[in-house]
């Protein structure tokens, strides 16, 4: 009984195990798209003024996800300070709009000492490539 459930485990593992780098590979071609990477890990957002503002929010926290992956950024979740510096949104429209994302679970909020971050799911990031091409298609 324990070589097959040994075996059977693996089996999981290799053929079910979603992979944070192979959701980003994935969406790659469509991402480049949209954002850019800064050498300091930051990202660009190519579309803004197509998006709301809770849409920049999560672009921007899917470009993070990128600059992580390639060792531009130490961590792929972002502060309240960086996402109001880099989006322009002011921390007054910033913070219930987190709110509302959190709340339809759309990102997920993290809390190191006592500062907050947020990080977007690794499975909705092709939704939410999607969403902002039909946004971005709809308004040329």
């Amino acid at each position: 009984m324990g070589e097959t459930q040994t075996s059977f485990r693996k089996k999981i593992l290799n053929e079910m195990t979603a992979d944070y780098s192979d959701s980003l590979r994935k969406n790659f071609d469509l991402a480049k798209q949209f954002i850019r990477i800064t050498k300091d890990g930051n990202v660009d957002i190519l579309v803004k003024e197509k998006l709301t503002g809770k849409e920049q929010i999560l672009l921007y926290l899917v470009g993070k996800m990128y600059a992580k992956e390639a060792g531009l950024a130490a961590t792929d979740d972002v502060g309240n300070n960086e996402l109001t510096e880099q989006l322009g949104i002011p921390i007054g429209s910033l913070k219930p709009r987190l709110k509302e994302l959190r709340d339809k679970k759309k990102i997920k909020q993290i809390k190191r000492e006592r500062n907050v971050y947020h990080r977007v799911p690794v499975t909705l990031i092709e939704g939410i490539l999607k969403v902002v091409e039909e946004k971005a298609a709809e308004k040329q």
